[in-house]
């Protein structure tokens, strides 16, 4: 009989734990209060208190001034979750570029936060402190953006390729802890903190042990069957560790697996239990408390699993620097679709696939429920105050876990908070609604029953973050030979609710004085702009009908009127906008440069030619010279988009990119025109004897080219000219250009991983051969590239910011080097911020 992974015996390892099962996690954090997130084994009603410091400094503690408490929810028999908010004592507001303190105490157990955090027998010395005092600190964002400090991330798959970079945080905290000004004073976590979809073996027998304990009994998950005739159940530990591919296809419609890659979905997470405690795992070291056994002792393939047990022991290492980082910084956190599943609410015929099969819809509702639980609570904690959708949501969720489950009616309820939609009766399908000319699903509930809201904003002092829901809101195309079509990724009440308001708000505060910001970043989970091959690779797919596994669907060029309502709502209110993103597994900076059109007839006139829209127009000297004057930086918009992916997760295909080898393959700066209606994106593409005009693909069919000659020496204004004869002058029109990364520098203060040990049996002649690829791959002149950080990184923002036009935003990748993986380095962007006039016009 073989050996029980000890997981199995987790019961008994759990009264030797210490209160604290993961947290203390910083969430938000603004003038008027700040959250804190736990996970607790044991009910308790936990009280957060927050300081001042002496001078501001950190290192001494001064004067209590927010306080506030708050139950937690038993989740489980063993889980216990809080996102407890400290308001103001009489009516004080934190203050910009300063260093708060906070403690926190657990109800009549008469703990504090350190106390809460030890346990003699097996934690005895843990801290989660930069600073003498022993407690967790943060900086408040300052009111000179020259200072702002922002870090920001994605991508985290415990057993990914590469070294994990998110322990780098603590390190960069801890080197500026004293420092208010230098420390870094955001955290925006930007889409798949965890993958639910791609879990390896041994985790995954971890995860199903501690999640049944944690919430004291067993899942009972929809198996066979539909909506319409029924279905049957199955306990969730009957699907075991690597064989759950099959299932998740047949029986839960899931597409992780449609790539032509089994093992994405061997074993996929499928129940509450098993979501909740993938948080606990990835944030927290507490539940890491037994070694993983063998594969050949759990009767698995020995290479395969051992392999992954090595991969996943080596992230669990660092995970008391994760925790101690994240106690520390404000952070901020939205989905993307490896947070539930591959593909998430990819297209219609994934909504459909999933939601329309029982497995499909408790994988779906099992994932969002852990993600408000864990990322969503503490990014809007006044949505889980009492009468509040969270709030009912959460006195929903204690119903249904104190029926161990069965409670159909709480588990429907939940799902309505959570914006899951219904299902048609006669189909067994989702239920979807018209939403301008596309359509969304349906939360509308017939009973006024309020859905959560995961979109929202953070304004600081001189700068605003507007994280948007790109997947919640998405507006499908109409008609049954559009089920795989690609979506808009806001529909249009999206962008009212998401965008527009968010804008209108700030500029209300900023009339009324109550407001003086002066940047605004935009959190874009999906790139806006892609690497040229990956966009080829996409149409290619999508030509093939081959969406699932490149996501085809995710890319906001796929949609030309989705684009170009972004851009537009964006570049109306904005002049400049730096954007957020990740998800591509790459790190990149690139500048978008836009024009507007308000003077277009003026501006046709004056470009030499008869324009049917502009009657009685003439070719007249006065009239070029006052075009041109008209072409002024005031109609000008400039948007700069900073990636950085993946914290865990690089690939082969990242990696090269990184090297000399993509400056075989540089990005080449794209201009294109467009107009608002209809909307129309063309991309004008000039070569040494004509330019080229390319129409966005239509499904099933390539792009398509017009050709035009253009007088040599004119190709900076040639894609202008190719349009002459063919439709009015665009309303607006922009162009790309890809940020060249500077020349890696040493982090020689940041702390260093230890190099895995590695046990070679292979033949002299393997060892050498291997050997000398393996120096020519790590040569740093090789692994010095010009545009991509291709290795696990995460980023930190700064800005350059003068009154004048001379402004830029700084991104500063860091990330381990192939030539010294026990090292860190750093890659440096700069991006200028300015508003440039646009191309001349052409004169004739």
């Amino acid at each position: 009989m073989p050996l029980l992974d000890a997981y199995s015996e987790f019961q008994q390892q759990l009264p030797h734990l210490p209160l604290i099962l993961a947290g203390p996690i910083l969430r938000r954090t603004d003038p008027d209060s700040v959250t804190v997130w736990l996970a607790l084994k044991a009910p308790s009603i936990v009280t957060l208190r927050v300081y001042t410091t002496i001078d501001g400094q950190g290192k001494t503690i001064d004067q209590e001034r927010l306080t506030g408490s708050r139950a937690t929810v038993a989740v489980g028999k063993y889980l216990h979750i809080v996102a407890v908010t400290a308001k103001p004592v009489d009516g004080y507001l934190l203050e910009p570029g300063q260093i708060y303190a906070y403690d926190l105490e657990f109800g009549d157990r008469n703990q504090t936060l350190n106390d809460a955090l030890n346990a003699r027998e097996v934690f005895p010395f843990i801290t989660i402190s930069y600073l003498e005092h022993n407690l967790p600190t943060f900086a408040m964002p300052p009111d000179d953006l020259n200072h702002l400090r922002i870090v920001h991330g994605s991508c985290r798959k415990a057993h990914g390729k590469g070294q994990d970079a998110l322990p780098l945080l603590d390190g960069l905290i801890e080197q500026s802890a004293a420092q208010p000004y230098c420390r870094p004073h955001q955290l925006f976590l930007t889409g798949d903190q965890i993958y639910g979809d791609d879990v390896a073996d041994p985790l995954l027998a971890a995860l199903g042990d501690v999640g049944t304990t944690l919430l004291g009994w067993e899942e009972d998950i929809p198996y066979k069957g539909d909506f319409v005739k029924g279905y049957s159940r199955k306990k969730v530990s009957e699907w075991k560790p690597g064989q759950r591919t099959e299932i998740a296809h047949n029986y839960a419609g899931l597409t992780a697996m449609l790539d032509n890659q089994p093992e994405r979905a061997k074993s996929h997470l499928f129940s509450l239990g098993e979501y909740l405690a993938m948080y606990l795992f990835f944030w927290s070291p507490i539940l890491w408390v037994n070694p993983f056994t063998k594969g050949k002792i759990r009767g698995k393939k020995p290479k395969t699993w051992d392999k992954e047990v090595k991969a996943i022991q080596e992230f669990a290492s660092r995970l008391w620097q994760v925790r101690r980082s994240l106690a520390n910084v404000p952070t901020y956190m939205i989905f993307d679709d490896h947070d539930v599943s591959d593909d998430w609410y990819l297209n219609r015929e994934w909504c459909n696939r999933v939601l329309g099969k029982p497995l499909g819809r408790r994988v779906v509702q099992n994932g969002l429920l852990a993600y408000t639980l864990c990322q969503g609570w503490g990014n809007t904690p006044e949505q889980f105050t009492s009468g509040q959708p969270g709030d009912k949501l959460l006195q929903a969720l204690q119903q249904w876990s104190e029926s161990a489950g069965t409670d159909e009616l709480a588990w429907e309820k939940m799902g309505k908070y959570l914006g899951v939609p219904g299902i048609e009766a006669e189909t067994g399908l989702p239920k979807l609604k018209q939403d301008g000319t596309v359509l969304v699903l349906n939360r509308d509930y017939g009973d006024r029953t309020p859905s959560l809201i995961w979109h929202y904003s953070v304004r600081s002092f001189k700068h605003e973050v507007i994280v948007l829901d790109t997947r919640t809101w998405r507006g499908y195309p109409m008609g049954e030979d559009q089920l795989m079509a690609p979506p808009m990724l806001l529909s249009p009440t999206a962008f009212d609710q998401q965008i527009e308001d968010s804008l209108d708000k700030t500029d209300q505060l900023k009339a009324a004085g109550e407001s003086r910001i002066e940047a605004t970043l935009i959190v874009l989970p999906t790139n806006l702009i892609h690497a040229s091959i990956v966009d080829l690779a996409q149409q290619w797919y999508w030509r093939q009908g081959k969406v699932f596994g490149t996501d085809v669907g995710d890319s906001w060029n796929f949609h030309d009127v989705a684009f170009t309502k972004l851009l537009t709502a964006l570049f109306q209110r904005r002049d400049r906008i730096v954007l957020l993103s990740g998800d591509i597994h790459y790190g990149s900076v690139v500048r978008l440069n836009y024009w507007s059109h308000p003077c277009g007839e003026l501006q046709r006139q004056a470009s030499g030619y008869i324009w049917e829209a502009d009657e009685g127009c003439r070719d007249e000297p006065s009239r070029v010279k006052e075009a041109q004057e008209s072409q002024n930086p005031k109609s000008a918009s400039v948007l700069v988009q900073l990636t950085s992916s993946a914290i865990k997760n690089a690939e082969l295909k990242t990696y090269l990119a990184h090297t000399k080898v993509k400056s075989l393959l540089l990005e080449q700066p794209q201009y294109w025109v467009g107009w608002e209606k209809p909307p129309q994106l063309l991309e004008i593409i000039t070569t040494p004897d004509k330019v080229r005009i390319q129409d966005l693909p239509v499904p099933g069919e390539g792009p398509f080219w017009q050709q035009i000659q253009v007088p040599q020496g004119n190709w900076d204004i040639a894609w202008q000219v190719a349009l002459k004869d063919e439709r009015s002058q665009p309303d607006w029109r922009y162009r790309t250009e890809w940020s060249k990364r500077q020349k890696a520098e040493s982090v020689p203060w940041l702390k260093r991983h230890p190099q895995p040990e590695l046990h070679q049996t292979s033949p002299l002649w393997q060892k050498v051969l291997l050997g000398s690829i393996s120096w020519l791959w790590r040569n740093r002149w090789l692994q010095e590239g010009e545009e991509i950080v291709g290795c696990n990184n995460i980023s930190v923002v700064c800005f350059h910011w003068s009154p004048d036009e001379d402004k830029a935003v700084i991104q500063e990748m860091y990330w381990h080097p192939p030539w010294k993986p026990t090292s860190v380095v750093k890659s440096r962007y700069f991006a200028p911020l300015r508003l440039e006039s646009p191309p001349p016009l052409p004169t004739y």
